[in-house]
């Protein structure tokens, strides 16, 4: 397998099960088609063509040295360290392929605040109106999209180069696995309680390994005896949306959300508007999305050695 196929697979899986729905999806990549077609020569030069059939923007190969893989060191978050650690691994023999981080690195750090933009097709399948979702979310977007810019982003890009080593992340296509994963679960188990919701987190084996290492889900807002209601699963499209979406989610029938982490603010809106929040976990939620779509990439390609490190934890759900 090249480092190619691995990512163009990722991406056509994050596809499916993308809660927008595939057909809104591809309506997406025909629109950066339109757009690109539309522009100058001159302005072509500037385009980012990966958005022709990528629509996940904050998923990228960072750096690809042409090899074979077979062999992949995997892990939440790959920065300088990381790299050096998997050529220290290499001078003691160990065969190494490809690093693949989850969290975004190089360009796809610095334009990972696009893919914010699908928050609002999720907002507007809760029950949001598509105008309310997308002017919500305007600000928050610009907010990202500012913090990035300073970024040094390419430090551990150009580590990996210098090292020689395959390189890229992965990020919504995971978290779309999570998010599907755990939408399908709640609305096949109809969890009564707030309590309820724990109890199915718990039995997943990600979530009992984050439990062992004493980072469980938790109830952030509300109480574990409130009636969970309409559970909206918070996990995909880059960052927290807006604080104000809150709002709307209550006034569209949510009782509770189930997210990987809540700031401060969000957490105040949540409470003023009576909205349980459990969070599940960042670290364990990012793991679950990565081993269901691992799972997928061993079927497809057939095993692969996995080297976990920097807080990923390999678990199989077939």
């Amino acid at each position: 397998m090249k480092v190619k196929e691995l990512y163009e697979f990722a991406i056509q899986e994050g596809m499916k099960v993308d809660l927008r729905g595939k057909d809104t999806v591809e309506k997406k990549l025909e629109k950066e088609r339109e757009k690109y077609e539309q522009l100058k020569e001159k302005d072509k030069f500037c385009f980012d063509c990966e958005r022709l059939t990528n629509p996940y923007i904050d998923s990228r190969i960072l750096y690809d040295n042409g090899e074979e893989i077979s062999t992949m060191m995997l892990g939440i978050d790959i920065e300088t360290p990381e790299i050096l650690l998997a050529d220290r691994l290499r001078e003691k023999g160990e065969k190494i392929d490809l690093i693949v981080a989850h969290h975004p690195q190089g360009k796809a750090y610095a334009a990972f605040y696009d893919v914010m933009h699908m928050q609002a097709d999720i907002l507007h399948r809760c029950g949001v109106p598509i105008n309310v979702a997308e002017g919500t979310l305007e600000k928050r977007i610009k907010e990202v999209s500012h913090r990035v810019m300073p970024s040094n982003a390419m430090r551990a890009v150009d580590a990996a180069k210098l090292l020689g080593f395959s390189f890229m992340n992965i990020h919504t296509p995971a978290d779309n696995h999570v998010t599907f994963y755990l939408q399908e679960l709640m609305e096949e188990k109809s969890p009564y309680l707030v309590e309820d919701i724990l109890e199915l987190l718990e039995e997943i084996p990600e979530y009992k390994e984050a439990i062992e290492e004493i980072n469980p889900p938790v109830v952030l807002v509300g109480n574990k005896k409130r009636r969970a209601g309409k559970i909206f699963i918070d996990m995909t499209g880059g960052t927290e949306g807006s604080v104000e979406a809150l709002e709307k989610l209550s006034y569209s029938g949510v009782g509770t959300i189930v997210g990987m982490h809540l700031s401060e603010k969000h957490c105040e809106m949540a409470k003023k508007f009576y909205i349980n929040v459990v969070i599940a976990g960042h670290i364990s939620s990012d793991n679950l999305g990565l081993n269901l779509l691992l799972d997928k990439v061993m079927k497809k390609f057939g095993d692969l050695k996995i080297i976990p490190c920097s807080g990923f934890r390999r678990f199989t759900h077939q």
